[in-house]
C-alpha cells in the first residue's frame, strides 16, 4: 500500500468518525427530553395529585411511598405500578392526545382507597 493510499484510508476513517458524531449529536438534540415527575403516595393521596404535559413528550414518573404497598394506574396511557415502601417505581409514556386523564390507586390501601386518584392533562 502507498503512503498515498494510506493517506486516502485514514481521510476517509476520519470522515466517517466524524459523520457519525455529528448525526449523533443532530439525533439527540431532536429528540424531546424526558418530563421528569417525582410523586409521592400516601393513604388516600398522591402528590401532586395533578400535573400537567404535553402532547409527544415522553414522561417519566418516579413513584415512591412510606405507607404501605399501593397502586398506580393511567388506563388510558397503559401505565401501570406497584408502589413499594422506600423504593422507587419508575415507568415513562408519551401521551399521543390531549385532554384531562385520571389515575388511580388500584391496590386497595384501606378505607378512603377508592378516592385516591389524580389527573394529568396533556396539552399541545
Amino acid at each position: 500500500m502507498t503512503l498515498n493510499q494510506r493517506s486516502m484510508r485514514v481521510a476517509l476513517g476520519a470522515s466517517v468518525l466524524v459523520f457519525g458524531c455529528v448525526a449523533t449529536y443532530v439525533a439527540a438534540q431532536a429528540a424531546p427530553r424526558a418530563n421528569v415527575i417525582d410523586m409521592a403516595a400516601k393513604r388516600f393521596d398522591y402528590a401532586p395529585a395533578h400535573f400537567t404535559v404535553k402532547k409527544g413528550q415522553p414522561v417519566v414518573l418516579k413513584l415512591r411511598t412510606k405507607d404501605i404497598v399501593m397502586g398506580f394506574n393511567l388506563p388510558d396511557f397503559n401505565v401501570r405500578a406497584d408502589i413499594v415502601p422506600d423504593k422507587v417505581a419508575q415507568v415513562q409514556f408519551v401521551p399521543d392526545r390531549t385532554g384531562t386523564f385520571t389515575f388511580v390507586c388500584d391496590i386497595f390501601c384501606g378505607e378512603g382507597h377508592e378516592r385516591m386518584q389524580g389527573t394529568v392533562t396533556v396539552i399541545d
